[in-house]
């Protein structure tokens, strides 16, 4: 029997954790034209049904993660986790005061900025000023990340899509989960599942995932299509 299925045989246990950009959803060229197709949330809305839980633990805010997926009874958990640590608030400012320093379209996520250079004309020069934006924020005191196409700019608090799992997990009682997701932040998530009962890793991969995601995974699947034929066997 494989670890799915022993995932679904006994789902009262067990929670099942998505992230959602590039996921659920396809990634596209701006953040604000990204959809969950209508197959994906009646899949995410039958795993609600069967599991102890089911969750989103997303870059985006929670609330607009909670827009984009538009399933009840999900937990919707955002800004890779920082909206579970009350200490990330009191940075808010100085985070977006630096951003207003910066000469680039700057997606504002509450507690976190990210910079996307994906529509860039020339992305090898855009990755270039974009490190040096990444520099200067270290020299602020902020964590800058990059992902696929995008630098975040964040707190300097130890909160994760890690710790984000760790505290879900924690509050549900639950030793058994499996996670998906398709980026750099991802493998934090990844890691909160180590030393579980059973812990199911799953990378979406693209010719822009991580290798480290991909090498940490489980399981991989090539796109977020992909996916959804994965949850149908739980």
């Amino acid at each position: 029997m494989s670890a799915l299925d022993r995932l679904a045989e006994a789902p009262e246990r067990a929670a099942i954790v998505l992230d959602v950009d590039g996921t659920l959803a396809p990634i596209v060229r701006r953040p604000e034209q990204a959809r969950v197709p209508e197959e994906a949330r009646k899949e995410v809305e039958r795993l609600v049904g069967r599991y102890a839980l089911v969750a989103c633990v997303s870059g985006r805010t929670g609330e607009d993660a909670r827009r984009l997926v538009g399933v009840d009874r999900v937990r919707y958990v955002g800004s890779h986790g920082l909206e579970l640590a009350p200490e990330a608030d009191r940075w808010r400012d100085e985070i977006h005061r630096f951003a207003s320093t910066v000469d680039w379209p700057v997606e504002d996520k509450a507690l976190t900025v990210s910079f996307h250079y994906r529509e860039a004309v020339n992305e090898e020069e855009a990755l270039e000023y974009l490190e040096g934006v990444a520099e200067r924020a270290r020299g602020a005191g902020l964590a800058p990340r990059f992902g696929r196409k995008v630098l975040e700019i964040r707190p300097p608090v130890r909160a994760d899509k890690g710790t984000a799992v760790t505290q879900l997990l924690g509050d549900a009682g639950l030793g058994r989960a499996l996670y998906a997701g398709d980026d750099t932040t991802d493998i934090d998530a990844f890691r909160a599942l180590d030393g579980l009962e059973m812990g199911i890793r799953v990378a979406v991969s693209s010719d822009e995932a991580p290798s480290e995601l991909v090498e940490a995974a489980d399981v991989v699947v090539d796109s977020p299509a992909e996916l959804l034929v994965l949850l149908s066997r739980l």
